[in-house]
């Protein structure tokens, strides 16, 4: 079947990106579903600091590429293997497809499957087979086992997760990836416990998931940390305590007075080496420190090895919010209609496919947290 797609060619590129336009919408061919896989219609993807870390080239992946990871759909056919979906089912999409049968999968930590990891990075689909084509035959790279943006696509069945009709799609897709790794930060990677003290560092959407995953988990006081004061500000309309810009002159010493020496868990959500070391030095004696943030590969850290020791620290990182989605999903969405999680008040705007390079460039100039494209029937 003929697709529209929207097409990053190659990366890397100038901004603003409402003028350069590094995302191409295309008429692109799509492959029947293979074995045990879906063809699901996309009704709303989210715009995510993933996909923009392709468009300038934080993490490089081959091109031409189909960006688009977090999205929600319909169920339009199956293939064979797949009896557990069927045809009109809601389903949102995850960007890590699982195995379930290395040794990751198998420990129940399906974010780290290692064929699924291989696939993402090759951009193909778990099963190693690209179902996006143009018409001359050349094949289009899928991203991380999606490629969203797009009003069909082709999936591995268990890179979905079916969800409640009655949820609607552009809060649905938040949950695929916004909300997992957010909420799943906090409350599987450093398993708050109810009365400590978070501070989460980079109030982007999956920051700010942070924020309201450390309330929903009881914190006893959630700190949030940005450059934007804007964004501080919806922050501390979500429900964080104490708001700090991380520009101020002496954050750091400020922060670990107010906390006694520092917070029991310091969240960094930014994806920068500077802010990883910001909240390693605001974590207490004894605290842990969780990155869910992710830099350019060639980007280090800096930190003191002795304190690892001498100050008993932990350091980790949470990779989709460390979930099983098929348990996670239907928490976090429970929690969200009992009122506990607002997560549709971090959406920030609706697009349509046309408008995603300006979309992209209000998220890269930090003047969004969630924009959802729409799409048409």
């Amino acid at each position: 079947m003929k697709i529209r797609a929207a097409v990053l060619q190659t990366i890397g590129a100038q901004r603003p990106y409402s003028d350069t336009q590094p995302l191409i919408i295309e008429e692109l061919v799509l492959d029947p579903p293979g074995d045990h896989e879906v063809l699901v219609q996309i009704k709303a993807a989210g715009l995510c600091h993933s996909d923009l870390s392709v468009i300038d080239g934080n993490r490089p992946r081959p091109v031409p590429m189909a960006l688009g990871h977090e999205a929600a759909g319909v169920v339009k056919a199956l293939g064979n293997g797949v009896h557990d979906l069927k045809l009109g089912d809601h389903v949102i999409t995850v960007f890590v497809p699982s195995c379930g049968h290395c040794a990751p999968c198998a420990e129940g930590r399906p974010a780290l499957c290692e064929p699924a990891a291989k696939a993402n990075n090759a951009g193909t689909l778990i099963s190693g087979s690209h179902r996006m084509h143009r018409a001359d035959g050349t094949s289009i790279n899928h991203h991380l086992g999606v490629s969203a943006f797009a009003d069909h696509v082709v999936v591995s069945r268990t890179s979905l997760i079916k969800v409640d009709a009655s949820l609607p799609f552009h809060h649905a897709a938040l949950f695929g990836c916004a909300v997992l790794t957010g909420v799943g930060a906090v409350i599987n990677s450093a398993d708050i416990k109810a009365g400590q003290t978070v501070a989460v560092i980079g109030l982007g959407g999956v920051g700010l998931n942070s924020v309201l995953g450390a309330l929903v988990a009881g914190a006893g006081e959630v700190i949030a940390i940005d450059l934007d004061n804007s964004k501080l500000a919806l922050a501390k309309e979500l429900g964080a305590s104490q708001t700090f810009n991380s520009a101020e002159d002496g954050c750091v010493d400020t922060i670990k007075a107010l906390t006694n020496g520092g917070v029991d868990c310091a969240i960094e959500m930014a994806g920068s080496e500077k802010a990883l070391e910001f909240a390693y030095q605001v974590t207490r004696r004894g605290g842990t420190t969780v990155t869910g943030g992710l830099a350019h590969p060639d980007k280090k850290v800096a930190i003191q090895q002795v304190s690892l020791v001498a100050e008993e620290r932990t350091l980790k990182g949470s990779y989709v919010g460390s979930c099983v989605p098929v348990r996670d999903v239907a928490r976090y969405v429970s929690l969200f209609r009992q009122g506990k999680l607002p997560v549709d008040k971090l959406l920030s705007a609706t697009l349509r496919l046309e408008q995603i390079n300006e979309g992209f460039e209000a998220l890269a100039a930090g003047k969004a947290i969630r924009q959802v494209i729409l799409f048409d029937d």
